[in-house]
């Protein structure tokens, strides 16, 4: 475990019901007992939440700074929320991790996954989640989840999307052990189940 405590991370392209799984857990951890600190990225701190509006809802940004800024929120987030959680035993559950950023930026605008994953990784003092559940979600069934909405992530292209939903499965790929893969498309109860199992087994639950 990371430090002391439990760190889980939600990934997942837009429209995949990655929400909605981390209110399914938390009910579930507390449930049983375990302290747990919620959050996500971007956001997540004052900084973080200024950020978030700023690259999500604001004026056009280019790719690097794009990079940039996501990297700046998770330096903060996890030096404010998550590694003091850790240290005191909590489980922290976020919703987007570092793996967004490598899938988005890396992939989806086309900055290089290694260089971003790189950067991610600095900003975050080399802290990975003990697991990252992939809610997996195509593009279109996404788009069409989201309705009329849309920040500035969510209004690309379907070809961004596909692109960004491909990275995920690479790294997921790549690393079977730290990841757990589930089918955003079941029903909600069967995903949450399917979780619950990982972390039981893992002795969380």
């Amino acid at each position: 475990m990371s430090e002391h405590g439990y760190f889980i991370a939600f990934e997942g392209g837009d429209g995949a019901g990655k929400s909605t799984q981390v209110g399914h857990l938390v009910e579930a951890l507390e449930a049983a007992g375990r302290e747990v600190v919620v959050t996500r990225q971007p956001g997540g701190t004052s900084l973080g939440a200024a950020l978030r509006d700023l690259v999500l809802h604001g004026e056009a940004i280019t790719p690097r700074a794009e990079a940039l800024i996501f990297a700046a929120d998770k330096a903060q987030h996890v030096q404010e929320v998550i590694l003091p959680s850790l240290a005191r035993g909590a489980v922290v559950v976020t919703d987007r991790y570092t793996d967004s950023s490598v899938a988005y930026q890396g992939a989806g605008r086309s900055l290089g996954a290694q260089e971003v994953a790189d950067l991610q990784t600095w900003a975050v003092g080399g802290l990975a989640p003990d697991l990252t559940v992939l809610v997996d979600v195509d593009p279109a069934t996404g788009r069409a989840r989201r309705g009329g909405t849309h920040d500035r992530m969510e209004s690309e292209a379907d070809g961004f999307h596909a692109a960004v939903r491909e990275h995920f499965f690479a790294m997921a790929a790549a690393a079977p052990e730290r990841y757990l893969v589930v089918d955003g498309g079941a029903p909600a109860d069967e995903i949450a189940a399917a979780v619950r199992a990982r972390l039981a087994h893992e002795g969380l639950l």
